[in-house]
């Protein structure tokens, strides 16, 4: 790959990792129709999804710093009813992330197998619309992220389970299992970046390894992606914030549904 074409994959990364249109449904069905084939650089890959973290991390660097400087202050004070919020915020994060992790061992491989099913992946793109379109309609309850509660964060993370399935949305899947139980609207989209953060990570740690066997003559190439994955990456959560509090999200899920009546008819002709 040329550094053009670097560039180009990293924009395409940091648009479709945070929208609600499922990337992962995008590449099966782009491989099926047009015959493509996936890279296997995955030192590539790690590259991307570190930019689109790195998005993460630097549009929330204040609220992440708030989070972790509130697990050292528990005096007593009148400016506590805030870290303890933050703490609250905290434990759930942690909750969701543990009800991802149970459903990734349970059900990853079953979910995976799906990459080889086309026509599954559609259907699921529907799924994912009727999710999107939901959540955009519900009524706000204005439930704040720090009293979700318990099952609230636990169906939020199985969600994100779930959404290993390629065809179902990982942020359309947060952000509408968010709305569906109440939690207002900016603080879900919150928590659904905020969420991204552990699952980025956990699934890229095992590639590391592939960065050792690194081509250096690509090195160039491969950080010009992970900058066009910054970059886009950063633009699309402002933008899908605004979307969110606008109710908005519904013209994802005309998306989702056109694509996949297109493409089940194409298969089916």
């Amino acid at each position: 790959m040329n550094t053009l074409q670097t560039i180009l994959l990293g924009i395409i990364q940091g648009l479709t990792e945070f929208l609600p249109v499922s990337s992962s449904g995008h590449l099966v069905l782009s491989q099926h129709f047009l015959g493509l084939k996936e890279s296997g650089d995955i030192a590539f890959e790690v590259f991307l999804h570190f930019g689109t973290l790195l998005a993460v991390l630097v549009y929330y660097r204040k609220v992440i710093g708030d989070l972790i400087i509130s697990l050292f202050r528990w005096a007593p004070t009148v400016e506590n009813q805030a870290h303890r919020h933050n703490r609250m915020l905290i434990l759930y994060l942690f909750l969701s992330t543990c009800a991802t992790g149970v459903i990734y061992v349970l059900f990853g491989e079953q979910f995976k197998a799906v990459f080889e099913k086309p026509l599954i992946v559609a259907f699921m793109l529907i799924i994912t619309g009727i999710l999107v379109y939901l959540a955009d309609v519900v009524k706000d309850r204005g439930v704040p992220a720090f009293s979700m509660g318990f099952l609230r964060s636990i169906m939020i993370g199985i969600g994100q389970g779930i959404a290993i399935m390629p065809g179902i949305s990982r942020s359309g899947t947060t952000i509408s299992a968010s709305l569906l139980c109440g939690v207002k609207r900016r603080d879900a989209a919150q928590y659904s970046f905020l969420l991204s953060i552990p699952a980025i990570l956990a699934a890229n740690l095992s590639e590391v390894k592939n960065l050792l066997a690194l081509d250096k003559t690509m090195l160039i190439s491969y950080l010009a992606g992970m900058l066009a994955a910054f970059v886009s990456g950063f633009l699309v959560i402002s933008l899908l914030i605004r979307m969110i509090q606008t109710n908005k999200l519904k013209w994802f899920a005309f998306y989702c549904w056109i694509v996949a009546i297109a493409a089940i008819t194409a298969m089916l002709i």
